[in-house]
């Protein structure tokens, strides 16, 4: 066999790994079908990363997760940019129409950046200030005890972490369960209610209509998001078929009720509501 020569040697010690494939493509080209492979490689990532997501388990899960998390926050921020980049020049990259337009409409499209924000300030500032004139203003506090209840789990029942709620509470209708294995609070199905019983305090009628959500449980944040009902806690109700109309004729769809009784021992949601 040949020896072969020092300057051969060289070159192939000088040049990187990669850059042989980056030579060969320079040189040869790439195969006809390339793109249509990239293409077809890049739509079947998302199905790979779900199935990578799905099997995963222990602290890789944990690295993947954090790093899943922090792709999807920086791409929501990037989407965020653009719409409020979009929005705030609307008025100066619409382009500029020779004929006088009409004057219904001038105020098409022609919202900017600024108007946005105050009236989303005034709205907030609204929400604040809406203080209601609520039928039981003080409520007795609720232990954390009362509310949940330990559930030992593991294979020696020696893990406690998870929770059983004891008392009624809200799910919506979209609601799906976690699998059971990683559940933490569980919200009882026969605990769970979907209508309740709502006084009109100027009516001096009771009506049963379906809840829409918790807005807000004076015992704690968590209980709201968790959708626990106890006795003061507003909830939104869907009042339309009640045929109550706002000034300008509209159909009042959901208002906010205070309940009055502790659902967990009445076995029904009571409720007055707030006119």
């Amino acid at each position: 066999l040949p020896r072969p020569s020092s300057s051969s040697l060289e070159r192939g010690r000088g040049m990187a790994q990669g850059d042989y494939i980056e030579l060969h493509q320079k040189r040869y080209g790439k195969k006809l079908d390339h793109e249509e492979r990239e293409r077809k490689k890049e739509a079947r990532k998302g199905h790979k990363r779900a199935e990578y997501a799905a099997k995963v388990r222990g602290l890789r899960a944990k690295m993947y997760n954090k790093k899943r998390y922090s792709e999807k926050a920086e791409m929501k921020k990037t989407i965020k940019q653009h719409a409020e980049r979009l929005n705030k020049h609307k008025m100066q990259e619409a382009p500029q129409e020779k004929d006088a337009v009409p004057a219904y409409l001038l105020d098409r499209e022609g919202m900017s950046h600024a108007k946005v924000l105050s009236n989303s300030i005034k709205q907030k500032r609204k929400e604040k200030a809406g203080k209601w004139n609520v039928p039981i203003p003080k409520v007795r506090p609720v232990s954390e005890d009362e509310v949940f209840k330990v559930v030992a789990s593991g294979k020696r029942k020696k893990k406690q972490w998870k929770r059983m709620v004891n008392k009624v509470s809200f799910v919506g209708e979209s609601f799906t369960r976690k699998p059971p294995k990683y559940e933490r609070f569980i919200r009882p199905a026969a605990l769970r209610f979907k209508k309740a019983h709502v006084t009109h305090p100027e009516l001096k009628a009771t009506f049963q209509l379906e809840l829409i959500g918790v807005k807000k449980n004076p015992q704690s944040p968590l209980y709201t998001s968790l959708g626990v009902i106890t006795k003061g806690t507003i909830i939104e109700v869907n009042c339309s078929d009640l045929g109550l109309v706002t000034p300008s004729g509209k159909v009042v769809w959901g208002k906010y009720a205070q309940v009055t009784n502790n659902p967990e021992n009445d076995g029904c949601i009571n409720a007055v509501l707030l006119v």
